[in-house]
């Protein structure tokens, strides 16, 4: 039996990123360290507006068993920050839209407005190159990137938002500070 208050702290986080449309039916992932060795993942079959206990997988990183087939295809990233980033304890796969967008144009984000500066200051947009095998990179390179860089938010061109943060609802704050502060640069882009 999974923690109670650690899946309503998902599910409730889960479907405020969903709501936002930061999630869609089937992309997206988030997570949370259990132990020193595992983690409990939505499932790949999980809609994210919907998360309960039995949408969720506990996995852990030094047994392979059946369970790694029913989770969600992004366990393996999620593996390897958790092994990595002794100070993740929640990891979210999101596609903020706006964020996303800014990610093909730019090489960075630079927030115009109040939050985005103060919060989170510059981002820079990772580029993976070659989109071919970047899911098999995707797990070594990511952890990669957090360890050179002071961040907890990783913009990759066109692929989405890879965050990882102590607390589920500071990571939650940053994916939608980031997210409105695109917003807000593609709509004063108009002006």
């Amino acid at each position: 039996m999974m923690d109670k208050h650690l899946v309503d702290n998902i599910k409730h986080i889960s479907l405020s990123l969903f709501n936002k449309n930061f999630f869609s039916v089937y992309h997206g992932s988030i997570s949370a360290r259990v132990s020193s060795y595992g983690f409990i993942i939505n499932s790949k079959d999980t809609i994210l507006d919907e998360v309960t206990e039995d949408s969720l997988v506990r996995l852990d990183c030094e047994k392979r068993d059946y369970r790694w087939n029913m989770a969600s295809s992004d366990a393996h990233i999620h593996e390897h920050i958790y092994k990595n980033i002794p100070n993740a304890k929640y990891i979210s796969y999101t596609m903020p839209p706006y964020a996303t967008a800014h990610s093909l144009k730019h090489g960075k984000v630079s927030p115009a407005d109040f939050y985005g500066k103060k919060i989170l200051g510059e981002i820079m947009v990772y580029d993976p190159k070659n989109i071919d095998d970047w899911l098999e990179r995707a797990p070594y390179e990511i952890p990669q990137f957090f360890q050179k860089h002071d961040t907890h938010l990783l913009l990759v061109k066109g692929f989405g938002l890879i965050s990882y943060d102590r607390d589920i609802t500071d990571m939650a704050k940053k994916i939608s500070i980031l997210e409105n502060s695109c917003k807000l640069l593609a709509l004063s882009a108009n002006l």
